[in-house]
């Protein structure tokens, strides 16, 4: 199989059905605050305690097709010397990584961000891509506030992930593109919609024009949801007939599939989100989920007060979540699912 073969079959196994991605990807700063939180030091061995733990819970590659690791993880072994990357083969989880280097402000525009990392990512994709990696990510965030964002800060941010994603698929990876819309502020989900759906299509307007395939492309977005300080009460529905409107209007259907970021929703908001917009179909992409903290928190938590003692309970906590999740790419689940299980 040479390596386009190779992509668009790793683009469509991603996204296959009830499947989705964990992405486990915090960079060291982040991590660092996420154990913070539950009074872990954010030493190298904790970490790799930590996503050990993840990786290997029994089955997870039932409802999990792929995971997005940090650097350092795709270079971490087992105590026993098996790389971790071999612990996700064997359950047929496919290996990510994450590759750019962060946003950072955007020059001349105040409160913008554009995110860094083109330099020198030719080499580091094929080195990914000898480690195991057979897919990458890179995030772009975007903030809704006075005046912004602005149309710069857009096109900044799409014309580098067009460049990175045009990269990967020259060294045989699915790009996963990640343009963020952030909960944070005060806006409407009427605003949220309208920066969605110009930031998408810009988005994609500058895929076409790099020359992307995408058919071997993974699009990660946000879901069109109020500002978390505007005290909109909008309903489950609400957010799923928005989402769903604004990716008709801008996604092209050859698409290999679109995964959701949780962006500070709440466990069960996302599952119930996804949930529904996948009761809304048919689509004409699958509509899967990448999240972090959404399918992370509770095992967190339970790992944390017991790093050696509580695996197996910190394992059925996010298999639990992985299971939630894989009925809502089908439009399955419903709380009384949760309560059962």
């Amino acid at each position: 199989m040479d390596k386009l073969d190779q992509m668009l079959h790793t683009a469509a196994a991603m996204v296959a059905p009830g499947k989705g991605i964990l992405a486990i990807d915090e960079s060291t700063g982040t991590i660092k605050k996420r154990f913070d939180s539950v009074g872990i030091e954010s030493t190298e061995e904790n970490r790799r305690d930590y996503r050990q733990t993840l990786l290997s819970a029994p089955n997870l590659g039932d409802y999990i097709s792929g995971a997005i690791l940090f650097d350092e993880t795709l270079r971490q072994k087992t105590p026993e010397g098996k790389p971790l990357v071999e612990l996700m083969k064997e359950q047929g989880i496919i290996p990510g990584i994450k590759v750019d280097k962060g946003a950072h402000p955007l020059a001349g525009f105040e409160g913008e961000k554009v995110t860094e990392g083109l330099d020198g990512l030719r080499d580091r994709l094929q080195e990914y891509y000898d480690l195991g990696a057979r897919f990458a990510k890179w995030r772009a965030v975007i903030t809704i506030g006075e005046n912004i964002p602005s149309q710069t800060c857009i096109d900044a941010n799409c014309h580098a992930l067009a460049r990175y994603a045009a990269l990967c698929q020259e060294a045989g990876l699915v790009p996963m593109v990640e343009p963020e819309v952030l909960m944070d502020g005060d806006h409407d989900i009427e605003t949220a919609y309208e920066i969605t759906e110009l930031t998408l299509k810009t988005l994609f307007n500058h895929l076409y024009e790099h020359n992307i395939i995408l058919e071997g492309t993974i699009l990660k977005t946000s879901m069109v949801v109020p500002g978390k300080d505007s005290g909109q009460d909008v309903s489950v529905e609400d957010v799923a007939e928005a989402t769903l409107a604004c990716l008709s209007n801008t996604v092209p259907a050859t698409l290999a599939g679109i995964v959701f970021l949780s962006g500070g929703q709440s466990e069960i908001e996302a599952t119930e989100h996804l949930n529904a917009m996948n009761q809304m179909g048919p689509l004409p992409w699958p509509l899967s989920f990448s999240y972090g903290r959404a399918l992370q928190e509770s095992a967190l938590k339970v790992w944390a007060a017991n790093p050696k003692g509580n695996i197996t309970k910190a394992q059925q906590e996010l298999l639990h979540r992985a299971r939630m999740n894989s009925l809502a790419t089908k439009g399955e689940y419903n709380l009384k699912a949760e309560s059962d299980a």
